[in-house]
């Protein structure tokens, strides 16, 4: 999996969404080699990740020069590459255990998401299940927390993932505020968007929070559909304590915010390599698990 432990579907409204009062956690995650074919005058380049790739086709062949392309876009990545470190987000940070009002370390990833109430964050159902005394400390970066703790009050999961940890509903939302204050989180860090519904394939950048260190990664690529209910993100460097990272398509460069289609869990909660993560799809069992922690249910 990908959390690391911390003491260790179509439209319709789905009704078996359910609210939890406290909140474990869960597992990780190869990235493959794209060909270079030799010997011709056409050379196509795909820009990825910031870095530019080049494909060489085999000379007289235009169906090679199309298959070469197709195989760029679909992989745009190698295994040399990797997540980077980085200075972090205000919208995304780092879940961590409490004990006795001491703060423990950090062991998943989780992002503020827009909310009538301000108040949401999203997380992989895997990270928060059957463990309470979670702390969020948005835009975490190397033992400091510049938009301060906030106390995980309400952990909301579907019920299906509680029945059986259906991978599908590896997603929870959490409830968060600070004590004494009722300023609401989105007001302090801004919100990603949540989308839910088919999207196709997806540009994405994913900030994670390796439970080895104290900064965040990031690492751009696109996505994957490698069965009909998962998205795979293939870079290496997401091994524990990245679940609940999430997948943003339509980045903005200026502020760093983009749109949340899903987090690293589901199969296998997240992966058992670095090097390749999955997210369950957003679909409508996503969007009723938000509306229910939404209205407070």
């Amino acid at each position: 999996m990908r959390a690391a432990r911390p003491a260790g579907r179509d439209l319709a409204v789905r009704r078996d969404a359910e609210a939890q009062p406290g909140a474990d956690s869960g597992p990780r995650k190869q990235a493959r080699w794209f060909s270079r074919k030799s010997a011709a005058a056409v050379l196509i380049t795909v820009l990825a990740v910031g870095a530019a790739v080049t494909v060489t086709p085999a000379e007289g062949a235009a169906g090679d020069i199309a298959s070469s392309f197709a195989q760029v876009v679909r992989q745009l990545v190698s295994t040399s590459q990797n997540g980077k470190a980085f200075a972090g987000t205000p919208a995304v940070g780092a879940l961590f255990t409490t004990s006795h009002g001491r703060l423990g370390r950090h062991f998943c990833t989780a992002s503020v998401v827009h909310s009538p109430a301000g108040d949401l964050v999203v997380t992989a159902a895997h990270c928060v299940s059957g463990t309470s005394g979670l702390v969020f400390a948005p835009g975490y970066n190397r033992g400091g927390a510049p938009y301060g703790m906030w106390a995980v009050t309400r952990i909301y999961t579907d019920r299906s993932w509680k029945a059986s940890s259906d991978p599908e509903d590896d997603v929870a939302f959490l409830r968060v505020s600070q004590s004494g204050s009722t300023v609401p989180i989105e007001d302090v860090t801004g919100a990603e968007q949540l989308e839910t519904g088919p999207l196709g394939r997806q540009l994405v950048e994913v900030i994670g929070y390796p439970d080895a260190t104290n900064e965040p990664i990031a690492c751009r690529n696109w996505t994957r559909e490698p069965m009909s209910d998962q998205l795979e993100f293939d870079c290496g460097g997401y091994t524990d304590g990245t679940s609940g990272a999430p997948f943003l398509a339509e980045v903005n460069p200026v502020t760093g915010q983009g749109t949340v289609i899903g987090v690293i869990g589901g199969y296998e909660q997240g992966g058992l390599t670095p090097q390749v993560s999955y997210s369950s799809m957003f679909r409508a069992n996503v969007a009723a698990l938000y509306r229910l922690a939404e209205d407070g249910g």
